[in-house]
């Protein structure tokens, strides 16, 4: 199961990396545009640590609290 959650960590990084030579190659972003980009890049490192955190959980009840953080923070992902 821990090598699942690694490849799809390193698939996060490739993916943010990508998008970030995209990023060098367009024309400069708006003060707003650069906002909304720093918000998405956290809630990803967020979704990556709770990702982490929910492999490494062993208690039901942290499951639950870890697996209502990740929905949240992919609901926010959606909005962004």
């Amino acid at each position: 199961m821990a090598r699942g959650w690694e490849s799809k960590d390193v698939e996060s990084q490739q993916d943010l990396a990508e998008q970030r030579e995209r990023e060098r190659e367009q024309p400069p972003l708006s003060a707003e545009e650069k906002e909304k980009l720093a918000r998405r890049e956290s809630l990803h490192l967020d979704e990556t640590r709770l990702l982490r955190d929910l492999d490494k959980a062993r208690h039901p009840r942290h499951r639950e609290q870890v697996e209502a953080a990740l929905e949240h923070i992919r609901r926010k992902l959606s909005e962004v």
